[in-house]
């Protein structure tokens, strides 16, 4: 018997694998890996309880339950949207700026109903103090950002008391006290609340929040209350909202209830309601699947049985932000005095050819998500259209004032640091990560930092780009940059990345000291063709005025039909805007200014930057002296450290490296 054994068995040699860590686990997780990947799902045995997902852990996971426990919301509840985000600070200087960054942007100009600058209030006071919050959330680790958006909220005379209302319900259901402020917002058609909660409990913990509470608990109290403030909503209310959702090109109620019915994407309408109300829902099942049709997201396969597009809700959810986006621009416009047809306006993409690379002039900006400080700005470009670009909410609006002259070029695709990461561990892996193998692969590896890459993988899988298996690892393609890459160059949020060519309005550079932008066309041997527009036509006229400027000043002179401009012109007026700005500074310094000639050295500390019609430019003091150099955005990173670096013409090479050797303090 033995023998026949060695005859039917024969050792084949193949790559050394590890014995330990995720790859020496027990035969049951290959059979899981196989039958979650053929779609059966994972093994449980008959009392095996659901998979665990920390939802609710935290507070307000109990008020939850019991409030479920009570009632449940019917149609005549009215509705509350509530978005949150969680954010998390790195350090006390980091969070003290992120939070006061926040807070001026949520107190900006223009949010009231008499379109003045945001009003800060908390449970107590009207006007509350935002450096005293700012004090108090010094060394928080975490802290909770809300926007509360009242459905019927344009019938509420003041958001105040239903916001203190809500905010003193969650101490309830929380079971402790919550140090808040907020702001009311009425620049848009929905009147909304920002409120921003430190992660501090009364007895100054760390505060953690049940997710399920957030998701729902929160929206259950604020529906309540808004209730109770107008009261149930009427039958009749509650059909004029179904009737206007039937023909929404927007994600809305009808479609989640359709989402909800689907069984494997298969709504059924066979069955006839007997009831008006239920005749009347289904008369709006039906005609929003028959606009679905017409959109291409449904299909009716027979018998009353209706097959919904996968890509619905993601397809929908662009509609509402593209019509959004729509309603913004119409207002910039309008703000600008601009008067443009359907075609002369649009949202920049950059794989349109014709305008891949556009320069223009930013004519309206603002925020386009509120809740992660995400601007925008609207360019009248060269190319006769108006175009609304989203920009990352790491962008220095600084650089970025109203008529300020920009170019805007496609954004660069670039994998995050965790996807390399990732890349790197399922490469060693046979193409599959797991926390286990994460762990191996770097055993300095915290938990918080290898549950971000899970979390990475958990959007990445909503993108269909990685497949998750039932023990919690994953399969990684081949392809992972490239289909990642895809996905940023589709649904890229951030799709321009912009570079400010003059901070300074046409009109400013016209009789400006500096080099100007207008003087780079000027001597330009390739100028921008610029169509017969606005922005073109106010360019035309622009550089003329420039012209007949640089005439007066001597720096240019009219001949045989053509412009003679003096010799190195640019540094000309570089040099002479550098004196007259470095010696406004000195006055207000009390320092003394020393200019940087070309080739020389220079070192100190360098203090902040200053915008002039030449360019943005670096104020680096030494003793009590200080100069002017070309700007880098690498300098940012230095910003109250020493530097130093040589001058190159009208740039300056940097050298962060640190020094050693003998010195005199």
């Amino acid at each position: 018997m033995a023998d026949e054994l060695n005859d039917v068995f024969s050792p084949k040699s193949g790559r050394i694998r590890s014995l330990g860590g995720a790859r020496a686990k027990s035969y049951i997780n290959r059979v899981l890996h196989e039958v979650s990947a053929i779609g059966k799902g994972s093994f449980k045995t008959g009392n095996s309880s659901p998979a665990f997902t920390g939802s609710r852990i935290g507070r307000g996971n109990d008020a939850l339950r019991h409030r479920r426990a009570g009632y449940s919301f019917g149609p005549s509840y009215r509705r509350v949207v509530i978005k949150t985000r969680i954010v998390k600070f790195n350090g006390a200087d980091n969070g003290t700026r992120a939070v006061g960054a926040h807070l001026r942007y949520i107190q900006r100009d223009g949010v009231t109903k008499d379109n003045e600058a945001g009003e800060l209030y908390n449970a107590n006071h009207d006007d509350a103090d935002s450096k005293e919050f700012l004090k108090r959330s010094e060394g928080d680790r975490h802290q909770f950002r809300f926007i509360v958006s009242p459905e019927d909220a344009v019938e509420l005379e003041d958001l105040k008391p239903f916001v203190r209302d809500l905010m003193e319900g969650m101490e309830k259901d929380l079971g402790t006290r919550l140090d808040w402020v907020a702001v009311d917002h009425f620049n848009t058609e929905h009147p909304h609340t920002h409120i921003v909660l430190r992660g501090k409990d009364d007895l100054g913990k760390d505060l953690v929040i049940a997710r399920d509470y957030i998701t729902h608990g929160m929206r259950q109290r604020a529906s309540e209350l808004l209730s109770l403030e107008l009261g149930p909503q009427s039958i009749r209310e509650v059909a004029d909202k179904f009737q206007r959702q039937v023909g929404q090109d927007r994600f809305n109620d009808l479609d989640r209830q359709l989402i909800r019915d689907a069984e494997s994407g298969v709504v059924e309408t066979s069955i006839r309601p007997k009831t008006p109300v239920d005749r009347f829902k289904h008369a709006m099942r039906m005609g929003r699947l028959r606009h679905l049709e017409r959109q291409g997201l449904a299909q009716e396969i027979g018998n009353g049985d209706w097959q919904l597009s996968p890509k619905m809700e993601a397809t929908l959810r662009r509609a509402g932000e593209r019509g959004d986006i729509m309603k913004t621009m119409h207002r910039g416009m309008k703000q600008a005095g601009i008067d443009a047809g359907a075609s002369e306006y649009t949202i920049y993409d950059p794989r349109d050819e014709r305008a891949k690379i556009i320069t223009g002039r930013i004519i309206d900006r603002g925020l386009h998500d509120e809740l992660n400080d995400g601007h925008y700005i609207m360019v009248d470009a060269e190319d006769g259209r108006i175009h609304h670009i989203a920009l990352n909410p790491k962008q220095d609006m600084d650089d970025l004032p109203m008529a300020a002259i920009v170019e805007v070029h496609p954004a660069s695709i670039k994998l995050k640091p965790s996807d390399r990461t990732i890349i790197e561990i399922a490469r060693t892996n046979d193409g599959i990560y797991s926390p286990d193998s994460h762990a191996e692969h770097d055993p300095s590896a915290s938990s918080e930092f290898v549950q971000a890459h899970v979390r990475r993988l958990e959007a990445l899988r909503r993108m269909n780009v990685v497949h998750r298996f039932a023990d919690g690892s994953w399969e990684i393609p081949d392809n992972f940059a490239e289909l990642i890459a895809n996905q940023q160059k589709a649904t890229g949020r951030f799709p321009g990345e912009i570079n400010t060519l003059s901070s300074f309005s046409l009109e400013s550079q016209i009789k400006a000291d500096g080099a100007t932008w207008l003087d780079r066309r000027l001597l330009s041997q390739k100028p921008i063709t610029m169509r017969n527009s606005r922005f073109g036509e106010t360019v035309r006229i622009a550089q003329q005025a420039r012209q007949n400027y640089l005439i007066e000043q001597g720096l240019a002179e009219e001949g045989n039909g053509s412009i003679r401009y003096r010799r190195n012109l640019l540094n000309t007026l570089q040099q002479r805007e550098l004196q007259t700005s470095g010696n406004r500074i000195a006055n207000e310094s009390k320092m003394t200014f020393v200019q940087t000639s070309d080739g020389e050295r220079f070192e100190g500390v360098y203090r902040q930057s200053v915008h002039l019609a030449s360019g943005k430019f670096a104020i680096v003091e030494k003793s009590k002296e200080f100069t002017l150099v070309p700007w880098r955005r690498t300098l940012e990173h230095q910003r109250g450290k020493s530097v130093s670096g040589v001058m190159r013409g009208a740039t300056a090479s940097f050298d962060f490296t640190k020094k050693r050797g003998v010195g005199i303090g």
